[in-house]
């Protein structure tokens, strides 16, 4: 307070345009892979309702549940309900959305690396994936160096302030 006049200074957090791009390049990715695997999703559950193939370059499964085999019986309601969901979250731009986004490249890398004679190779839908998160976590990287460097100057500013900042190692305050 100012003087006892309810006067308030408020200081707001800045950012910089570095910083700024970072995140909203961040936010281009995630929200264009949510609409990827947003489409996906609809692919596996147009599979599962009984529609002929939709996105038949990464989504290649019988068109329907009734007349699939067992291993795709299991694989189609796991993948129809990630996809969806990690697409949410990406879209929403959630911490999670990353973990399930993960879960399902997973799942996907297992399906079509350790079992390709059952499930068939899908290579470019894998490199899709691991490209997208390997750019997540890249920009994730740089927002982080980015918020460390501004944690850095704050923190230099404060003691800058404020004068000279005690270190823990003084011992107690004279007179204490």
């Amino acid at each position: 307070m100012d003087g006892g006049r309810g006067r308030m200074t408020l200081e707001l957090p800045t950012e910089t345009p570095e910083a700024g791009f970072h995140r909203l390049v961040t936010a281009v990715l995630l929200r264009s892979f949510a609409v990827f695997l947003l489409a996906i999703g609809v692919a596996y559950w147009a599979a599962l309702v009984g529609f002929a193939p939709i996105l038949p370059l990464f989504v290649e499964v019988p068109a329907r549940f009734d007349l699939m085999p067992s291993w795709w019986r299991i694989a189609v309601p796991i993948l129809a309900v990630l996809y969806p969901v990690a697409g949410i979250g990406l879209w929403m731009m959630a911490r999670w959305a990353a973990v399930v986004w993960g879960l399902l490249v997973l799942v996907e890398m297992v399906m079509h690396l350790g079992f390709p004679i059952l499930f068939g190779s899908r290579f470019l839908l894998l490199a899709v994936h691991l490209t997208g998160l390997a750019l997540y976590f890249g920009l994730r990287a740089l927002v982080y160096r980015d918020w460390m460097k501004a944690r850095k100057a704050r923190r230099g500013a404060v003691g800058d302030e404020a004068g000279e900042v005690p270190s823990r190692d003084a011992g107690p305050a004279p007179g204490a």
